[in-house]
């Protein structure tokens, strides 16, 4: 994904704050061997960019009179109730460098799993990102989560999951858990409530 890019030479509060009223974003690059870089962005085009899950999890190509540079986006900041994007923070990348990153979890194939087609329960998303570590060009837009094995009461964890070439995840003590499946509480006693008359008339009929 490309990115254009202004450079911006003032800086603090009042200089960001007149920069947002003209409908720019200020924003920083930082990393690798070079000094940081104040730039201004688009706002408008960069609120929008932020809703495409590819913009976070993609190595992007950000532009700057005409020269281009790897990033990925590291950071950003929202007003509190408007479209406002207040700052993005981007990192350069070196293509022969691991980098450190957030990736989004897609959970598939729950409706054909056991837990939800034969006990009809419900699958909990403990996570919804994961940290890994991957060369730049190894950066997946997301990791798949299949859960069409999970039966009920059971979990799937990180240990488990399929990831793609060249990519490791970032432990963060013990193997976390991705997913659970539960049957709801408020069904466990419909069904319970639905069985006690049956059960008690089976007992009647015992002692007749």
């Amino acid at each position: 994904m490309k990115v254009i890019a202004f450079n911006r030479t003032l800086q603090g509060s009042g200089a960001s704050r007149r920069l947002r009223n003209s409908g720019q974003t200020p924003g920083i690059i930082y990393g690798g061997t070079a000094a940081p870089v104040l730039i201004s962005l688009d706002g408008n085009a960069l609120y929008h960019a932020l809703k495409k899950e590819a913009f976070h999890g993609s190595v992007l190509d950000l532009e700057i009179d005409g020269a281009s540079q790897q990033v990925v986006l590291r950071d950003f900041q929202m007003h509190a109730f408007k479209q406002l994007v207040l700052h993005a923070d981007f990192q350069r990348v070196d293509s022969n460098q691991p980098i450190h990153k957030k990736v989004a979890l897609h959970f598939i194939n729950a409706d054909v799993s056991p837990a939800v087609k034969l006990s009809g329960a419900v699958i909990s998303h403990v996570l919804t990102d994961l940290d890994i570590s991957c060369l730049p060009a190894d950066l997946p837009e997301f990791i798949e989560v299949d859960l069409a094995n999970i039966e009920v009461g059971n979990s799937i964890h990180v240990s488990a999951l399929t990831l793609p070439k060249g990519v490791t995840v970032v432990a963060h003590g013990d193997d976390q858990t991705v997913a659970t499946a539960a049957i709801p509480a408020g069904k466990v006693s419909d069904e319970a409530a639905a069985e006690a008359p049956a059960a008690e008339a089976e007992a009647d009929a015992k002692k007749k």
